[in-house]
């Protein structure tokens, strides 16, 4: 797999779509920052890292979260930067998305922000993914 964090949004994405509860996903401590920051902003309901019964690794249960009519709480998931064309920004050019109603993630010396914590910081950085 050449880019886990874009599987781990494909999985995200086509699990709240076809409405299940939960998706796993292999686990790693960027993927559970990124998970958790979504879980703060109220995107998803619950993040886990679960204890593979074979022992050759960890997973990472994410809990997917829905309206009152089971429509998925987020409406678009994209990846920004990827392996082949890192996006770097800094604090003055961190976008707006959906006139800031999404977050945007970035990745920065002080670890993973989201976008209004690091425009308060003044701090720029890799720009992840754009979530609204």
């Amino acid at each position: 797999m050449t880019d886990p964090i874009a599987d781990m949004f494909t999985r995200t994405r086509t699990g709240a779509r076809a409405r299940h509860d939960a998706v796993e996903l292999p686990w790693s401590r960027i993927k559970e920052k990124i998970a958790q920051l979504m879980v703060d902003e109220g995107y998803l309901k619950e993040v886990k890292r679960v204890k593979n019964k074979t022992g050759s690794g960890d997973w990472l249960r994410i809990q997917l979260k829905f309206d009152g009519q089971k429509n998925s709480v987020f409406a678009g998931l994209r990846r920004v930067s990827r392996p082949g064309l890192r996006v770097y920004v800094g604090y003055r050019e961190i976008p707006l998305i959906q006139r800031g109603l999404g977050i945007s993630i970035l990745s920065t010396p002080k670890g993973m922000l989201v976008d209004r914590e690091a425009r308060k910081t003044k701090m720029g950085g890799e720009l992840i993914c754009s979530m609204w």
